[in-house]
């Protein structure tokens, strides 16, 4: 899972203008990064202005997902990641840059800013912060911490049934139970036999 481009824009009558961006493109060899970053550029770009306003969507690009969130006070955002970060956690990054930015940069500078002008130094530190998804959202870093507590649960009921086995041999070998206690065992130990498929 990765973030390569984050950047906010001002969605205009005919085209968009960037106002900040910010960039991790160590994946890229070094003689591919301009061109790539001038491609990521113009892609949030014409994201921006083919969206309605008020509206978020998500656009795939070869094994890139584009997601997009134009506010409609014409302010918008577009993160580029790889198709497989998750779509909650990058609208989530996207609220929260927009609703930042909005705060610290007035809306008079937005029509005619571009990012020397703009002052607004977070987007780097956005962009860091949520190249790991499992760290930067609460709700990811609770699913992955269930996940790993089921993979637990799992491990723990497989030697929970290897246990069992031999708990059969020992009933079978034991002469202190009854045959009535022997019986009642094998009767719940077919009423849990669906404990296996797990």
């Amino acid at each position: 899972m990765k973030l390569y481009s984050l950047s906010v824009l001002h969605k205009g009558a005919t085209k968009s203008n960037l106002l900040k961006s910010a960039y991790d493109l160590s994946s890229f060899s070094f003689f591919q990064r301009s061109s790539v970053q001038e491609f990521m550029t113009f892609t949030s770009a014409l994201i921006v202005e083919r969206s309605a306003h008020g509206s978020r969507a998500s656009v795939k690009e070869q094994e890139y997902l584009c997601h997009v969130y134009v506010r409609n006070d014409s302010l918008s955002a577009v993160v580029i990641a790889d198709s497989e970060y998750p779509q909650r956690v990058a609208f989530t990054l996207l609220d929260k840059v927009l609703e930042e930015f909005s705060r610290q940069v007035d809306s008079i500078d937005w029509p005619s800013g571009n990012p020397e002008t703009i002052n607004y130094k977070a987007l780097d530190i956005h962009l860091a912060k949520y190249q790991n998804p499992r760290e930067a959202d609460a709700m990811t870093k609770v699913q992955a911490e269930l996940d790993e507590t089921k993979i637990i649960l799992h491990n723990t009921m497989e030697s929970l049934l290897e246990r069992g086995e031999k708990l059969d041999d020992l009933v079978q070998k034991s002469e202190h139970l009854g045959n009535q206690s022997k019986a009642f065992y094998k009767t719940a130990r077919k009423q849990n036999s669906c404990c296996e498929v797990m």
